[in-house]
């Protein structure tokens, strides 16, 4: 019987860099080691994902409408098409949940299950932070500095002088103090349900489509099948296909990306694990304590008896003690990973 699902692990070295910019990085408590960590949300993986796909396939993404009240511009609902024939609704899902009680929410829920990404183990990673400067006091004649008093008005050039005269500072200079960075070994893991991958139910008590969309994808050559959740339509084949070698691209070759440009961090991938087991992917990469040392150190861990294809990448050689990487590695769980979409058999599961 085919295993109806595929699980994802994989390492990777981030270097003093941040995941999210909004407001400064995310961090959570870790009360066993006692000490903040870093992550990036499964959210935002799942976007990289998605624009990696959406790049790979040379398409746009789904057009996304926002409502709003007026005068006051109130957030209302945030509406996509619920359309399957646009990759990243397919892969990712949709909910429409109307404001009026006579609408019926229309919700798929995307057949990736991703988790954030963190730390191997807490002791493999750091928060750090540094004080950083907007300086532009090497050209005085160039930029201006505008002083205002509480009033709002303007002070001219003896006026400011004055202020400055038992100041020592520049106000050609901004201090941005305290931003968090982050280092270390982080993992990640993926949970791919092949049953709905390319299954879209059109079960109406539950709905995931609206009928007129229903008739419109049987009209296009969407195939009528069954999975264990019903009556469904499957994605023709050359679709499929096409989507298949995009997904798998997207899975290996996603990266974070972030609008500060000086806390860039390739985050090279060091390992990819695969499995049907969620289990032999964690044994697969891990970490172990060990006490030689008077203070409690964590080992990272590749272990190629836990049962998972294992495929390391040169750069991990630098990390782990004992991997030895090669070079086409994640050229091979890309191809890997494709084989294991193409062999289900999407259109006869049951």
């Amino acid at each position: 019987m085919a295993k109806s699902y595929i699980y994802i692990k994989g390492l990777k070295h981030v270097d003093h860099t941040v995941f999210c910019v909004e407001k400064e990085q995310k961090t959570y408590w870790d009360e066993q080691f006692q000490q903040s960590v870093a992550y990036s949300s499964g959210q935002q993986i799942k976007r990289t994902i998605m624009e990696e796909l959406l790049s790979f396939l040379g398409e746009e993404p789904a057009p996304i409408t926002f409502y709003f009240y007026a005068p006051n511009l109130d957030e209302k609902e945030v509406v996509s098409p619920a359309d399957p024939r646009y990759s990243d609704q397919l892969i990712g899902g949709w909910m429409i949940a109307h404001s009026k009680a006579k609408n019926r929410t229309i919700k798929r829920r995307s057949p990736l299950s991703i988790s954030a990404m963190r730390p191997l183990h807490p002791l493999l990673s750091n928060v750090h932070k540094e004080n950083l400067t907007f300086d532009r006091s090497d050209k005085p004649e160039i930029h201006k500095s505008i002083v205002k008093d509480k009033n709002g008005n303007i002070l001219n050039e003896k006026e400011v002088n004055k202020l400055l005269l038992n100041v020592d500072r520049s106000i050609r200079r901004k201090w941005i103090p305290d931003k968090t960075r982050t280092s270390g070994l982080f993992v990640y893991d993926i949970a791919i349900d092949l049953r709905t991958l390319f299954c879209i139910s059109i079960n109406q008590l539950e709905p995931e489509l609206s009928s007129e969309t229903i008739d419109r994808l049987k009209e296009e050559g969407w195939h009528f099948s069954k999975n264990v959740f019903g009556p469904c339509l499957v994605v023709p084949e050359n679709r499929r296909n096409s989507i298949i070698n995009a997904l798998a691209h997207a899975l290996i070759n996603w990266r974070i990306t972030t609008n500060q440009a000086r806390t860039f961090s390739p985050m090279e991938t060091l390992a990819i694990a695969l499995s049907d087991s969620a289990d032999k992917i964690a044994g697969a990469i891990r970490a172990k304590l060990t006490e030689e040392t008077e203070k409690q150190r964590a080992i990272p861990i590749i272990d190629d008896t836990s049962g998972a294809e294992l495929f390391i990448a040169l750069p991990c050689d630098g990390y782990i003690s004992g991997i030895h990487g090669t070079a086409h590695a994640l050229e091979q769980a890309e191809e890997r990973i494709k084989n294991l979409l193409l062999d289900y058999d999407y259109e006869k599961q049951i």
